[in-house]
C-alpha cells in the first residue's frame, strides 16, 4: 500500500525525493502518514482538498481486501 501511495504522490509533486510514507498499525485501523516537501503541500491537498480526497478514495478501495479501516494523514 505504501508503494501505491508513493507512486501516486510522486507523479504530482516537484520534489519526489522528499515523499515518504509511514505505516502505523492501531488494532483494526491502519494509518498511513504521508510527508512531502513544504512547497508541494498544496499540490497534494488540491483545491478544497479534492486531490487528497481522491488519493484517500483510491487507498480505501485498494485496502478493502485487508478488512481494516485505512486512513491517510498528510503531515
Amino acid at each position: 500500500m505504501t508503494e501505491l501511495i508513493e507512486t501516486i504522490v510522486k507523479a504530482l509533486v516537484d520534489h519526489p525525493e522528499d515523499v515518504s510514507v509511514k505505516e502505523v498499525a492501531d488494532g483494526e485501523k491502519l494509518v498511513y502518514q504521508l510527508t512531502v516537501h513544504s512547497s508541494d503541500m498544496g499540490k497534494v491537498i488540491g483545491k478544497q482538498g479534492r486531490v487528497a480526497k481522491a488519493i484517500r478514495t483510491v487507498v480505501n478501495a485498494a485496502g478493502t481486501s485487508q478488512n481494516k479501516r485505512i486512513s491517510l494523514e498528510i503531515v
